[in-house]
This record gives structure tokens, C-alpha cells and sequence, in this order.
């Protein structure tokens, strides 16, 4: 599933292109990608057809887009979910079909260019969808968008349906105070703390395997049981992995998460943990184990990362 380095990418890449464009049309080619959308697809294309694009906004894993709709005093976003398998193409009108495409949104862009924005989802665990913005609790800015939202009526808003979601490792209003102040009240496995969205956003088991083997930290330690210098270790391990995972475009294993050029990911090259069962460890040479977790797997050097009882 992609993972925080992934949507920044497909931000980064849509936001040039998008903000402040104008839907000039939409095609539901699968209902399904729209079912967190309570109004169906007739309120769903009917609101979009029109509407100016403010911006492109990312926290943690949720992408969203503030949007401006004639005569609606609400403030709404157009929110993404790659889910499994979703991916977000940006693609001239005369570019071939992509294969297993759900909607496409038609665009006029500020300088009066059209593009299409294409959802592609093998496995329709993603979706699109309109919501309502609120204030966050905080009152500081929803997510992050590059600074273009700065002093913008939306910048202070987040989707109703995001709104629990805790800010991430790299977002400039991330309290590590308050993370840190979390752990030291979970009993929970280190792991399954880094991956509950509600403690901090924005890690899936890619990344939280390769923090722990960074960080030299079982991942079924108990998060209480960590001292607050290997916590703090940790965050920031957390930090640098996200921050050199965007810099690479992500990681990518299979044709399931591209960028909005349709291109992978090269993060998987610099993995120390996560998919390198059987390989020796870049630091001990001890062979890299997998234990099955939570109906998925978490890689780990059993040398390096022992559990402390």
C-alpha cells in the first residue's frame, strides 16, 4: 500500500499541473472508485464540472484537493485514496487509454492547456470522493502543500473524513513531544504503534520495517518498554527514511504504484529490511528474517534487532 513517500510524490507531481485549473468535464468509467462519495456518480461529476482547483494537500497518506464550486458556501476538497493499488496519471487528451482506468477528470489549466487526470485501480480499493473541509483542531494548516496554501482560506482545513488522521513525521506542526508522550503509554508492539494513523501518520510496514532495523529495535518490542533517547532514535530514523524515500520517488515493488508520469519508484534499492528475507544483513551479515504479522509480514535482522524482555 502506498505509503507517506508515495502520495508526496503524486502530489509533488500533480500540483504544478492542477492548482488553479478548471474541471471542464468528468468520466465515471467504475462506479465502485466512487463509493466513499455519499451523493453517487450524477453529484459527484455534476459538482466537479466547473470547479477550480486551489491546490494539492497530502497528510500522511491522505491526498486531497481544495476545490472552488460556484454558489456553495461549504468548502470542499475532491479526497483521494490509492488504496492497493490506485495511481493518479496526469495525460495529454490525445495520449492512449491506460488500462484499468475508473475516472477520468478533464482539466483546462491556467495557462489554458487541457489535461486529464486518469484514477487507475487494479483492485478498486482506492477511490475518489467530495467532502467537506473543517477547521483543524490545531488550527494550523490541514497538510502539507508546498507553501501555495499559505494565507488561503483552505489552508487551515482538513477533510471531515481525514480529520483523525494524527500529523506525520515531516509536517512542520508534527509534536514529537506528544508521540513520544504516546509510546510511553502503549504496551502494543512497536510496530503496530508506528502503523496506528491515530500516534502518527503517514508509516506502513515498508517504512516502519526499515526505522526498526535502523534503529536496531525489534518490532514486536513493547513501545512503553523504549527508553525516550532510543524513541527519539527512532523518530528521527523515521524522519530521514520518509525524507530520502521522497527524494527517490518512492518505493516501488510491481507495476501497482507509479507516479503521475506513470514511472516507479527507486527507493527500493537503498531497503535494508523490508523484502530482503534470505539476504544478509548490511550490518551484521546475519540473514534477514520474515515473521507473518498482522496477515501481512515484517522483515528483520534477528542479530541486530532482539527483543528485550
Amino acid at each position: 500500500m502506498p505509503e507517506l513517500p508515495e502520495v508526496e510524490t503524486v502530489r509533488a507531481g500533480l500540483a504544478p499541473a492542477l492548482t488553479n485549473a478548471t474541471v471542464i468535464g468528468v468520466d465515471v468509467l467504475d462506479s465502485r472508485s466512487l463509493k466513499r462519495h455519499p451523493g453517487g456518480v450524477v453529484d459527484f461529476q455534476q459538482t466537479m464540472v466547473g470547479a477550480k482547483v486551489l491546490g494539492v494537500v497530502r497528510r500522511g497518506k491522505f491526498l486531497w484537493l481544495p476545490i472552488e464550486v460556484k454558489g456553495e458556501k461549504r468548502s470542499l476538497a475532491m479526497v483521494g485514496h490509492l488504496g492497493m493499488s490506485g495511481q493518479m496519471l496526469l495525460r495529454k487528451p490525445t495520449d492512449p487509454e491506460d488500462k484499468l482506468t475508473r475516472v477520468v477528470i478533464h482539466l483546462k489549466t491556467s495557462r489554458g492547456k487541457q489535461v486529464e487526470f486518469r484514477f487507475i485501480d487494479q483492485r478498486i480499493f482506492g477511490s475518489l470522493a467530495i467532502d467537506e473541509l473543517q477547521p483543524t483542531a490545531d488550527g494550523k494548516p490541514g497538510g502539507y502543500s508546498a507553501g501555495l496554501g499559505r494565507g488561503k482560506p483552505w489552508q487551515n482545513l482538513i477533510p471531515i473524513q481525514a480529520a483523525h488522521i494524527t500529523r506525520d513525521p515531516l509536517d512542520v506542526d508534527f509534536d514529537e513531544a506528544e508521540v513520544l508522550a504516546k509510546f510511553k503509554k502503549k504496551n502494543s508492539g512497536i510496530k503496530r504503534v508506528l502503523l496506528d494513523q491515530q500516534t502518527l501518520s503517514g508509516i506502513g510496514n515498508i517504512y516502519a520495517d526499515e526505522a526498526l532495523w535502523l534503529t536496531r529495535l525489534h518490532y514486536d518490542q513493547p513501545a512503553a518498554t523504549i527508553s525516550s533517547a532510543k524513541a527519539r532514535e527512532l523518530l528521527e530514523n523515521v524522519r530521514q527514511i520518509l525524507a530520502k524515500a521522497v527524494q527517490e520517488g518512492g518505493t516501488s515493488f510491481d507495476e501497482q504504484y507509479k507516479n503521475v508520469n506513470g514511472e516507479s519508484g527507486y527507493f527500493a534499492v537503498s531497503l535494508n529490511a523490508y523484502g530482503m528475507t534470505g539476504l544478509p544483513c548490511n550490518r551484521c551479515g546475519r540473514e534477514i528474517k520474515r515473521d507473518s504479522w498482522m496477515n501481512r509480514g515484517s522483515h528483520f535482522c534477528p542479530n541486530c534487532q532482539k527483543l528485550k524482555v
